[in-house]
């Protein structure tokens, strides 16, 4: 992959992962308009603040709600009034939702966030979802030239290999969230018009898709603006279920990291010595950005423990893995492309660990 610094595309429930496991601040994007092209992103409705509570007026009296019906009939991509209206006269509002974005997140030490995110018994589990699915990984790790490894690892971490989804309707979560929750409406908002879309595309009732209190969906917790981008068909039927069939949440989670840079042989992470100094520990504290080569920071005194070509991208970065006691690494291109699934150091070492348990080498 060319080393380029590219925009963080938030994907899935690691929006608030991130802030629970690193002191990083999740990166968004909002999407854009391209009319030519029916699976481009959608623009994002125009809103009239301030407005009151959705929670007091309900839905369909809401002014930006009505914004938001007539942006969409007025961008005539399949959605028309009288179906906005009656999506909105039965969507619901969660407060409970609310409550839990605005959960404060902690900090939490490597040694912590790997004992939550990727135990032994996550491994185990993880080794076992592999046999039991080999023909399906194996066929999207060939087609993507991503290791089998790595797709088990992502399906693990997000949803312990399918069996914790989410079960909150996406038609409650999504609209609570774009019209409820000021401080992220503009992200909510453009997620909830992609999935009004996608649901329109895939011929399914809104009301049938649930996830997460996010609005993350499947094996692989896709946002809704992500599965329109990369979810994939992996077993050729035509559809994409990520909920219920492996072939395609393999297939989407390898499109995604192929789409987004992963580069095929290349490695995640390589230990490094050095000695502390205060250049080096305002480097690890920035966030995450590829705009240092391996040879820069050799000459800050930085040095790998495997060989790595001197005009590499890397980022340097520390682990606690003890109280007190740290690791050192530098973070290649295959790191930042998993960072961009979920904005967090430790999440993507947490992936890292689980993949090379399972069986991936050379991470």
């Amino acid at each position: 992959m060319k080393p380029i610094l590219r925009p963080a595309v938030p994907t899935t429930l690691a929006l608030l992962l991130a802030a629970c496991g690193s002191s990083e601040q999740p990166i968004t994007s909002t999407p854009n308009a391209a009319d030519t092209d029916p699976l481009a992103p959608l623009l994002i409705p125009k809103v009239n603040l301030p407005a009151p509570d959705v929670a007091q007026t309900g839905y369909s009296a809401h002014p930006d709600v009505q914004a938001f019906v007539a942006e969409r009939r007025n961008q005539g991509r399949g959605l028309d009034e009288g179906s906005l209206k009656a999506f909105f006269d039965t969507a619901g509002y969660r407060g409970d939702i609310i409550r839990l974005m605005d959960k404060p997140g902690t900090s939490r030490p490597w040694y912590v966030f790997r004992n939550n995110n990727a135990p032994a018994a996550r491994i185990t589990a993880g080794r076992r979802f592999y046999q039991a699915n080999r023909a399906a990984i194996d066929h999207a790790s060939a087609q993507y030239g991503v290791p089998a490894g790595l797709i088990v690892a992502i399906l693990g971490i997000e949803t312990n290999y399918g069996s914790n989804m989410g079960n909150i309707r996406l038609a409650d979560s999504l609209p609570t969230l774009a019209f409820g929750y000021p401080r992220r409406a503009a992200y909510f908002r453009g997620e909830l018009a992609e999935f009004l879309q996608l649901a329109a595309e895939e011929g399914r009732d809104p009301q049938s898709f649930s996830g997460s209190f996010a609005g993350a969906m499947g094996m692989p917790q896709f946002m809704p603006s992500s599965y329109r981008k990369w979810a994939a068909d992996g077993d050729g039927d035509g559809r994409r279920d990520i909920w219920n069939n492996v072939a395609d949440a393999a297939a989407s989670v390898a499109n995604y990291m192929k789409q987004n840079g992963w580069q095929s042989g290349g490695r995640m992470a390589v230990p490094v010595t050095l000695t502390p100094t205060p250049e080096l520990s305002a480097l690890m504290e920035r966030k995450t950005e590829m705009d240092h080569t391996v040879a820069d920071l050799k000459r800050m005194g930085v040095m790998p423990q495997e060989t790595v070509a001197d005009d590499e991208k890397a980022v340097l970065f520390r682990l606690e893995t003890a109280p007190g006691e740290y690791r050192y690494f530098i973070g290649l291109n295959n790191f930042y492309t998993v960072w961009h699934y979920n904005n967090s150091r430790l999440y993507v070492m947490a992936v890292r660990d689980i993949a090379l348990g399972v069986g991936a080498g050379g991470l």
